[in-house]
């Protein structure tokens, strides 16, 4: 039945809100600790976690853990459902942010790790990944590669430089902190006192009126 009047009434295409956007990315359940979260062996934090560090998030079917969801193509950045509080997203940055600060994947951080395992670093601190994930995409910079190995880091390098390039998956809106949101592009800051275009409701769909036209 919803085809069939989809198909007779037509829809309104609605764009995605930033909420939304975080909404679809993929979801962990993790406790939060006195550190933050950790996420693929990286650890998130901020001050809006202090109230809930080591708390029961509330979820009986998920043990208390918490839920939060992730950019698999940008790993500085972490969102994490208040469950005792409004149902929103807490923002949490990554805590070796400053160490890699160029965006980079999952990919790019695996090849980091991979890397230091084929030079006999393994295990090694979270640390020492960013600052191979940092040097890996410096070294797509550097001429050609040489060898299979050094040729798998460049194409790593490669798409992570890439989808930095793309910007961020998320709009800025729901990037930014609660109260430090950008204004869109076009809004300037300034008032316009100029004549406003009339608006047109949309008229209500009314199935039975519709079914009428069916025959």
């Amino acid at each position: 039945m919803y085809a069939v009047l989809v198909e007779t009434a037509g829809y309104v295409p609605v764009p995605l809100a930033a909420s939304d956007y975080v909404e679809l990315l993929p979801a962990a359940w993790r406790k939060i600790n006195a550190y933050g979260v950790k996420i693929g062996n990286r650890t998130y934090d901020c001050k809006a976690l202090t109230p809930y560090r080591r708390q029961h998030s509330g979820v009986n079917a998920r043990n208390g853990l918490w839920e939060i969801h992730h950019d698999p193509h940008d790993v500085t950045r972490v969102w994490i459902r208040d469950h005792l509080g409004d149902g929103g997203w807490i923002l949490a940055p990554w805590t070796h942010l400053r160490t890699a600060p160029a965006p980079f994947g999952e990919q790019a951080w695996d090849q980091a790790r991979k890397m230091l395992a084929r030079r006999g670093q393994d295990p090694v601190t979270e640390a020492e990944i960013a600052r191979a994930a940092a040097a890996l995409l410096d070294k797509a910079e550097r001429g050609p590669a040489r060898g299979k190995e050094e040729r798998r880091d460049r194409k790593a390098a490669a798409r992570a430089r890439a989808a930095a390039a793309a910007g961020p998956s998320v709009p800025e809106e729901a990037a930014q902190p609660p109260g430090q949101q950008v204004p869109p592009a076009w809004d300037d800051g300034e008032d316009d006192d100029g004549p406003l275009a009339d608006v047109i409701p949309l008229g209500i769909f009314d199935a039975r009126e519709e079914a009428k036209k069916w025959w």
